[in-house]
């Protein structure tokens, strides 16, 4: 059993969420999905019947979405790091998990899905370019970008 399982709070989108996810990740599964009782939903609001939890695995690590309520919100504050091995790993993220999200939330390389979500889709490559003298030149590129660009990142890591 994973020790320690990230549980995210929904308004009424758990399930849509967790659907999107585990059609945007390859290796990605809904686990369980906790619906609503009579009882429970005549205490929520709810509808009987409706996703109240949905245990989802991305990659082997294990979510929890809760349709919650309004009454709290996602925020940047808490943020996922997709390695990405590739620049087409990279295009194929920010594409899946960006599409329908707030374009004004995009940049060096973080993004927020439809759902509020931040996402960080990252080049495995990247802490290697950020070691040693030439460091500053990376990070000077990689603040201008919005998706980043692993062949820009290895040129900036080569200049002077």
């Amino acid at each position: 059993m994973q020790k320690i399982t990230p549980f995210l709070w929904f308004d009424d989108t758990a399930e849509a969420a967790a659907n999107y996810y585990v059609s945007v990740f390859k290796n990605a599964r809904i686990v369980t999905v906790a619906r609503h009782s009579k009882e429970s939903a005549a205490a929520t609001g709810r509808p009987a019947d409706s996703a109240m939890t949905v245990a989802y695995e991305l990659d082997g690590q294990k979510f929890v979405a809760i349709n919650g309520g309004p009454h709290l919100k996602i925020t940047e504050a808490v943020s996922f790091v997709v390695n990405c091995e590739s620049q087409d790993e990279v295009d194929y993220y920010w594409d899946k998990l960006g599409a329908g999200g707030d374009p004004a939330a995009q940049r060096c390389g973080w993004l927020k899905d439809k759902f509020g979500v931040s996402w960080q889709i990252v080049p495995t490559v990247l802490p290697e370019l950020l070691q040693g003298p030439k460091a500053g030149n990376v990070m000077q590129a990689l603040m201008q970008m919005t998706k980043l660009d692993i062949a820009a990142l290895k040129r900036a890591h080569e200049q002077n």
